[in-house]
């Protein structure tokens, strides 16, 4: 019943993070007429401050030495931060500028693209189903590209950010509080610095267009945080297959408030491409599920083995 109960709170915590973060376009509109780097720069400044008044409340600061003395992860933590701050900034970007669902194609293909990532540069081994999946998702990049006039270098950069991004992160091991306190605090001064010049310059909106925009810049990082410590709780409760499947529910949201809310084009060749996409992660999917399934059997029909008792000496 206990496990069960985990379970269960486990799944509301994944559909917590991924809903947030499939409905996160809805705020990024209201900071406007901030610009996307202002925006970044003060989500960077004000996840630093949450993050570190969470980890003061666990007193979880032990990670802190072991990474100064590490020049490994030090160099690894940094590149994380610069490869996230690109696919944040972007993101943003793309939000304010009408092209949420394009947005929403780069997560849609990310999984794909990690695969492929783990293919090149991993040496990874695919089955037939998964070289499928990558050259249906091949063919739905080469129809976008027709539909919008040129490659959807938007959804291009995300998904291979965010895949770079998982790679580094895979590397460095870390938890997700400390492994985002680290990078953020490793981009604290730059962006602390761009919004101190941004003043200088007279270019601010967090003090000219008064305290309700100053408050909304600020929660900027809980808007970053709170989704983050959700996924946590619900990585260490339910399985990864499960959370796999969760993922999906933040670009669905986005591609339907890009359509329904946002009131972006889909003309004929979009909804071919998009099509081709679904189709190759309803194939990844269940080529997932089957073979998680299969390990499963496998696991519970192989044989006992119980170790004899060893003899007492004479």
């Amino acid at each position: 019943m206990e496990a069960r109960n985990e379970q269960r709170a486990g799944l509301l915590y994944g559909f917590g993070a991924y809903g947030m973060w499939g409905l996160v376009p809805l705020f990024w509109p209201f900071l406007m007429p901030s610009g996307a780097i202002e925006i970044l720069a003060h989500r960077m400044v004000w996840s630093l401050a949450v993050v570190g008044l969470a980890l003061l409340a666990l007193r979880r600061w032990g990670w802190i030495r072991e990474l100064a003395r590490d020049p490994r992860k030090l160099g690894l933590t940094t590149l994380a931060a610069s490869v996230i701050s690109v696919n944040w900034g972007l993101y943003i970007w793309a939000v304010n500028n009408g092209q949420v669902v394009e947005a929403s194609l780069g997560y849609f293909i990310n999984p794909l693209v990690s695969i492929a990532m783990g293919v090149v540069l991993l040496g990874e081994r695919l089955r037939r189903v998964q070289w499928v999946a990558v050259g249906i998702s091949f063919a739905a990049v080469l129809v976008l590209a027709v539909g919008y006039g040129r490659p959807p270098w938007i959804s291009l950069i995300l998904a291979f950010s965010f895949a770079t991004y998982g790679l580094i992160k895979k590397k460095l091991n870390m938890g997700g509080l400390e492994s985002l306190t680290a990078e953020t605090a490793v981009l604290f001064l730059p962006a602390l610095g761009y919004l101190l010049w941004l003043g200088a310059q007279g270019q601010s909106s967090f003090v000219s267009q008064g305290p309700a925009h100053s408050a909304l810049l600020a929660s900027t990082g809980l808007v970053t945080a709170i989704p983050l410590v959700l996924f946590g709780a619900a990585a260490i409760r339910v399985p990864l297959s499960t959370l796999g499947l969760l993922q999906y529910m933040a670009p669905v949201f986005q591609f339907g408030l890009g359509v329904l809310y946002f009131h972006e084009a889909m003309p004929p060749e979009r909804w071919a491409g998009f099509s081709l996409v679904w189709a190759a992660l309803a194939l990844l999917t269940w080529d997932a599920l089957r073979t998680a399934r299969r390990s499963r059997a496998a696991l519970a029909a192989a044989p006992v083995v119980v170790a004899a008792p060893a003899r007492e000496p004479a």
